[in-house]
């Protein structure tokens, strides 16, 4: 068991496979948000919360499995609220999207 108290939890290489997770994910959001501004369909608002969300799950499964290893894992759990405060701030982009 890991003893807690200790905290050492720098881990570079972690953290730049999360930082460049959570950059993939927004960037993803982010072409899913323009592909809707270009159709204006409503449906394709939805892209850009999903998208948020399942990258949000994907980084806390990841959490999951680093601690299983006995890894460093809040780094990936970080990265995991990052993406869901994200996906709960683009819900009004489908708000906007049935509103017109």
């Amino acid at each position: 068991m890991v003893n807690d108290v200790e905290k050492r939890w720098n881990d570079p290489p972690t953290f730049r496979a999360a930082a460049i997770y959570v950059v993939v994910v927004v960037v993803m959001a982010g072409l899913s948000f323009f592909v809707f501004g270009m159709t204006r369909a409503p449906i394709g608002a939805l892209g850009v919360p999903v998208l948020l969300f399942a990258g949000g799950v994907g980084a806390f499964l990841k959490t999951y499995c680093v601690w299983r290893a006995e890894g460093v894992w809040p780094i990936w759990h970080g990265a995991g609220w990052f993406l869901l405060t994200l996906m709960l701030v683009s819900l009004s982009v489908p708000v906007l999207a049935l509103s017109r």
